[in-house]
């Protein structure tokens, strides 16, 4: 705790002794860096070029600041196509310098000074780690808006004083609920140093999968570690007949950590307690109070499968824990302490003469009991527990000493707020603003993901000190978390679209200081970031940037097409003839009328010619106008929809519906399709797997007729005007089509449209796809 304790006490001093800072934010900026610096002054008056051959020399006897600079020249080299050379000692003075010294006038170990002139590039700082993140500005610095791989940099002179606002600055990554490779996971820790990140919070054990080798214990691994191939785990287990399995093997682990310790990124393990235990118990029943053996769970959500709190129990945990400590060097452990659903604790006689024993109130005081008894076996042990902050939210006290993560955003953060009252150290990770496995837009071509909607701006706004925090209170406050929870998270080309560019937002939230918080500077610098994203190789999310048409008739003949995107600011430009817009083509400023079959492209673009959003194209039909995709509509409730992925077909990719989970039901307002006498629907029956959401399941009857989908106009309880019955077969996996002719004529006038799926979702989710009808 005393290194993040330190950390946290510098960067709060460091924080209030950087408030002139700004100018790049508030001002048209020589450089576009990202997260935004504690100062940075760039004078205007001339520029370096910096080609290949440039020398790079290094001063210093951190014997770290060698590999440092080298890992810096190769990411030069591969991204910006400039081969550095190491200067000779004693030479020519180099290009660009970095010098460490322990007595630097820099603000801590991660800080660092830049000066750039006609001396070249000057990084300083106290540290290996220091100069690392000096590097990664000067990277920047040579990854200007509109650069060209192979061609000369020109940096703009003038000075850099950088340090971070927190110490912890952290992504969480579950490989329960779906696991990366280890190779995967090293390019992840690698691209989120890029980003001054420097804690991965990595959830390796859950109720879908124990991923943890424990020799001790070697059922975790043949027993804990395999599901059933449910759904979409069908696609990267190898079938359907082969169980979903995977487990790191210790030289995994150590690979990982040594690769993050190389970018100064500390891997803290998490081993979720007593709740999430579902697999642990399914390969050592005699760790659950029933006694019997459950299946490793194949759905998501909260399972009630928790830890005996007993000896014996605790005689596993501690074994567990003195094997997570040997792999992981980390000063943190993650013990949990998240959603435990304790109807198995109420039911068990044991575990109430227990309670009664030790003289607790309820079953919460129970698990804090329980918990209090592994925290102090970590602090025997020289490390730090750290632990989510649901039993705050319960009236109940954490660990003495442990680290909390706040998730629950809710009410101003006031869980927060407790948990920095009861004396703990927080970290920051709300899931309405922080979780990045949510959906980002509500865009057509948006992957899956559950609700609400994160977006850009909405992560970028978190809040981070609860109102009523007092200015001591305040200190306590130590970091930043972003979640990348798996449920939905398949493959890690899904993880990297969930990931970025949302984690410029974290990175800025993590390093810069609250004074230069600012949504239009960081849009200003965003584009810049992308294009270093996409240099690096990152599958980056376009969808916030992406265009969205919205079809209408024009009065007289012809249809009105207005062009929108979630985030404003940069120009759509597209094209009517069905070739790819460029940077010359058209902008778009305002609704164009167009005739029909005319083909619109439009794609964004930043100022430089960097492209934010590939082209997305609409036909200007009435096919197109009486057609809705299921992330047009509407749910019945009004709750925000998940995002489901579909089966992979042979061919192409999966589909991916909006969906209620639990309530088949889809509402197009305003609809205008009089005149219609034919409708058809692609659909696919998902396999319910939502575990706990089953109680808010709504079941939709058919009133005797065949099960299928039905239309309603004006509202769900209106007249029927089409029956869809589910053909045979309609249950295996797969898109369907289903057709029908109209009982009557869509009458004239707009209208709500009310489309739903009969029969109980807990036996098969349908999810809707695209709704059409025609003459």
């Amino acid at each position: 705790m005393a290194w993040l304790r330190r950390m946290a006490l510098a960067c709060a001093a460091m924080a209030a002794a950087a408030v002139t800072t700004g100018a790049i934010a508030s001002a048209p900026a020589a450089w576009s860096l990202m997260p935004m610096p504690a100062v940075a002054t760039p004078s205007g008056k001339s520029s370096l070029v910096v080609d290949t051959g440039a020398s790079v020399a290094v001063r210093g006897t951190d014997p770290a600041l060698s590999a440092v600079v080298d890992r810096f020249m190769q990411r030069v080299a591969t991204t910006r196509g400039l081969a550095l050379r190491k200067a000779a000692v004693g030479g020519a003075p180099a290009t660009i310098t970095f010098e460490v010294n322990p007595d630097a006038a820099v603000a801590g170990d991660e800080g660092y000074a830049i000066a750039i002139g006609e001396h070249g590039i000057v990084v300083t700082a106290r540290s290996a780690r220091g100069a690392f993140y000096g590097g990664v500005t000067v990277w920047q610095l040579l990854t200007q808006p509109g650069w060209t791989k192979g061609a000369p940099a020109r940096v703009a002179y003038g000075s850099i004083e950088d340090h971070p606002r927190f110490a912890w600055r952290a992504v969480l990554l579950d490989s329960s609920r779906h696991y990366q490779s280890a190779d995967d996971i090293k390019r992840l820790i690698d691209w989120m140093s890029l980003d001054k990140l420097n804690v991965v919070v990595w959830h390796i054990t859950d109720d879908q999968g124990w991923r943890l080798p424990v020799p001790k214990y070697p059922e975790l691994s043949t027993k804990g570690a395999c599901r059933e191939p449910v759904g979409n785990d069908a696609q990267v287990s190898g079938g359907r007949d082969k169980p979903y399995c995977k487990v790191y093997t210790a030289d995994e682990i150590k690979g990982i950590v040594r690769y993050a310790a190389e970018r100064y990124v500390d891997v803290v393990p998490e081993i979720d307690l007593p709740g999430h235990s579902q697999a642990t118990i399914a390969a050592y029943p005699w760790l659950g109070v029933t006694g019997k053996r459950p299946a490793v769970w194949t759905a998501w959500g909260v399972s009630p499968w928790l830890l005996n709190p007993n000896a014996k129990t605790l005689t596993f945990v501690n074994d567990v824990m003195d094997e997570v400590m040997r792999l992981f060097p980390s000063h943190y452990v993650s013990i949990g302490g998240d959603e435990a659903d304790k109807q198995q604790w109420n039911a068990s006689k044991e575990v109430n003469a227990q309670m009664k024993a030790l003289k607790l109130a309820n079953m919460d005081e129970l698990q804090g009991w329980f918990m209090q008894q592994v925290a102090d076996y970590l602090v025997k042990h020289g490390r730090t527990p750290v632990g989510w902050d649901d039993e705050v939210d319960a009236g109940v006290a954490l660990p003495r000493g442990q680290l909390v993560m706040s998730w629950h955003g809710d009410h101003d953060e006031r869980v927060a707020l407790a948990s920095l009252r009861q004396g703990h150290d927080v970290v920051m990770t709300p899931q309405e603003s922080l979780y990045f496995d949510h959906r980002q837009t509500g865009h057509p071509d948006e992957w899956a993901g559950p609700p609400p909607e994160v977006t850009l701006r909405e992560a970028y706004d978190t809040q981070l000190v609860p109102p009523g925090t007092t200015a001591e209170e305040a200190k306590h406050i130590v970091g930043v978390q972003a979640g990348l929870w798996a449920e939905q998270l398949l493959t890690f080309a899904h993880t990297q679209h969930a990931t970025f560019p949302r984690l410029a937002a974290l990175a800025e939230l993590g390093w810069s200081p609250a004074t230069t918080h600012d949504w239009d500077g960081f849009m200003a610098r965003l584009p810049a970031q992308v294009a270093r994203y996409r240099g690096l190789g990152i599958g980056m999310a376009d969808t916030a940037f992406a265009p969205a048409f919205e079809l209408s008739r024009a009065e007289g003949q012809g249809y009105r097409v207005t062009i929108d995107s979630q985030v404003p600011g940069f120009a759509i430009r597209y094209t009517t003839d069905g070739s790819a817009p460029t940077a010359t083509s058209p902008a778009y400023t305002q609704p164009l009328t167009l005739p029909a079959g005319t083909t619109v492209r439009a794609a964004t673009f930043a100022a430089d010619g960097t492209v934010l959003a590939d082209a997305r194209t609409v036909t200007v039909d009435d096919a197109t106008l009486w057609r809705r995709d299921s992330a047009a509509l509407r749910t019945c409730s009004g709750e925000p929809p998940s995002r489901l992925e579909g089966a992979k077909p042979k061919a192409g990719s999966s589909a991916v519906y909006a969906v209620e989970i639990g309530n088949a039901c889809w509402l197009w307002p305003d609809a205008a399709v009089q005149g219609a006498t034919h409708v058809s629907v692609t659909a696919e029956k998902l396999p319910w797997r939502y575990g706990d959401e089953s109680r808010g399941a709504v079941v939709h009857d058919s009133h005797g007729a065949a099960a299928g989908f039905e239309i309603h106009a004006n509202g769900c309880d209106g007249p029927r005007v089409a029956a869809l019955p589910f053909a045979a077969g309609a249950s295996a996996s797969g898109s369907v089509h289903l057709e029908a002719t109209l009982a009557a004529p869509i009458a004239a006038g707009k209208q709500t449209l009310c489309v739903f799926a009969t029969g109980d979702p807990r036996k098969g989710q349908w999810a809707l796809g695209k709704v059409s009808f025609s003459k």
